[in-house]
C-alpha cells in the first residue's frame, strides 16, 4: 500500500509541479504528516526531490526528471477498460481509435493483467441511455467534438426548447454526455447588428450550453479562437445543471401528504422536489403539511395525480382546481 502511494506521490509532483503538503494529502486522501514522512522516504531512496519554504513553497521534483515506475496494478489495468465507452466514442467518430488503443494496450499488458482487463470487459457493459429511450439523433456530434479539439469557431443554427430557431456563432469548449443526452459547452460571440458578421467572442465569458441535437446546421469557420485558460468542464458543467434543475423549479405549492404519501414524494418526484418533506412526520390524524417546489402547474397536476388520495393541494388555487380538473375527467371515466 505504502510503494503504492510512493509512486502516486511522485507522479503527482511530475505531473503537476510543485506542490504544498496540503495538496498531496489531499490528492492522496492521508494526512499531512504522512506526505512528511513519505517524502523523506523518496529522498532518501536518491529520487531528487526537495522542499522549498516560505510562501509559495511545497515539494517539486528536479527540472527534467522522469520516473519510469509507471506500472499498473491489476485493479488498474481493469477500470481502464471498465471506464471505456465504445459507443459514445463511435458517436464522437473515434471509435476505431478506441479499439486501435484498446489492442495496443492489451498487447502492452503482462499476461497477468491482460487476463484480469479481459475479464473486466468480459463482464460490464454501459448502456448509458435511460430505459424507454432511445439515443438521440446527433448527426453533428463528430463535426462538433472536432472543433472542440482543434479550437474551431462555429456558425449554428439552433432549435430552441420552444420550436423557435436562432443562429450563432460560438466558440466551442467541452462535450458532456448527460442521461443519453449530448450537450456541448460554447462560448458565444456578439449577435451581428445588421448585415455586420460578429467578431470576437461576447463581453459575457461564461459559456452557455446548448443540445447537440437541436442543432440543425452546422458551419465549421477556418478561424481559431484561444480556450480559456481558467475553463474547467466539469465544474462548469456541474454549476449549470445545479442551477438549470432548481431554475425549473418555480413554483411553490403547500399541500397535505398521508403517510403513504410521505413515502412515495421520494418514488414519484424529483430530489427538489422531495427536499421539502425532509424531516417531516404524520401527525396524530396520519397527515403532515409540506411546501414543495415543482415546475408548473402542468406539470404538478400530472405529477400529483399520481399521488392518488395520499396528497391534497391547498395552495395555490390554480394548482388546486388544475389537479381537482383532472382527477374528475379521469373518474368521470369510471362511473357506471
Amino acid at each position: 500500500m505504502r510503494a503504492s502511494r510512493l509512486v502516486s506521490l511522485l507522479l503527482l509532483l511530475q505531473n503537476r509541479g510543485r506542490m504544498t503538503a496540503a495538496e498531496l494529502a489531499s490528492a492522496l486522501e492521508v494526512s499531512e504528516r504522512t506526505i512528511y514522512r513519505d517524502a523523506e522516504a523518496l529522498s532518501g531512496a536518491g529520487i531528487p526531490l526537495y522542499a522549498d519554504r516560505g510562501a509559495g513553497g511545497g515539494y517539486r521534483l528536479v527540472e527534467g526528471y522522469r520516473t519510469r515506475l509507471t506500472g499498473l496494478t491489476s485493479g488498474e489495468a481493469g477500470s481502464l477498460f471498465l471506464s471505456g465507452l465504445p459507443d459514445a466514442a463511435a458517436q464522437l467518430g473515434l471509435g476505431a481509435e478506441m479499439a486501435a488503443a484498446d489492442l495496443k494496450l492489451l498487447a502492452a499488458l503482462p499476461q497477468e493483467l491482460h487476463r484480469g482487463a479481459e475479464r473486466v470487459r468480459a463482464r460490464f457493459h454501459l448502456d448509458a441511455p435511460g430505459w424507454w429511450r432511445r439515443a438521440e439523433e446527433t448527426p453533428h456530434l463528430s463535426a462538433i467534438a472536432a472543433a472542440v479539439w482543434d479550437q474551431h469557431t462555429l456558425d449554428v443554427a439552433y432549435r430552441r426548447w420552444d420550436g423557435t430557431e436562432v443562429r450563432r456563432r460560438l466558440d466551442p469548449l467541452g462535450i458532456v454526455l448527460k442521461g443519453g443526452s449530448w450537450y456541448f459547452l460554447a462560448r458565444p460571440h456578439p449577435e451581428p447588428g445588421g448585415s455586420a458578421p460578429p467578431a470576437g467572442p461576447s463581453a459575457d465569458p461564461r459559456p452557455r450550453t446548448f443540445r447537440v441535437s437541436r442543432v440543425r446546421e452546422l458551419g465549421v469557420r477556418e478561424e481559431t479562437f484561444e480556450r480559456p485558460a481558467d475553463f474547467d468542464l466539469a465544474a462548469c458543467w456541474s454549476e449549470w445543471s445545479s442551477e438549470f434543475e432548481h431554475s425549473r423549479h418555480r413554483l411553490r405549492t403547500r399541500v397535505r401528504l398521508s403517510r403513504r404519501g410521505l413515502e412515495l414524494v421520494h418514488a414519484l418526484s424529483s430530489p427538489i422536489t422531495a427536499a421539502g418533506v425532509q424531516g417531516l412526520e404524520s401527525g396524530a390524524d396520519g397527515w403532515c403539511e409540506a411546501e414543495l417546489h415543482v415546475e408548473s402547474v402542468a406539470v404538478a397536476t400530472a405529477e400529483f395525480a399520481a399521488y392518488g388520495p395520499e396528497i391534497e393541494v391547498l395552495e395555490p388555487a390554480e394548482l388546486r382546481e388544475s389537479l381537482s380538473r383532472h382527477l374528475r375527467a379521469a373518474a368521470a371515466l369510471y362511473t357506471g
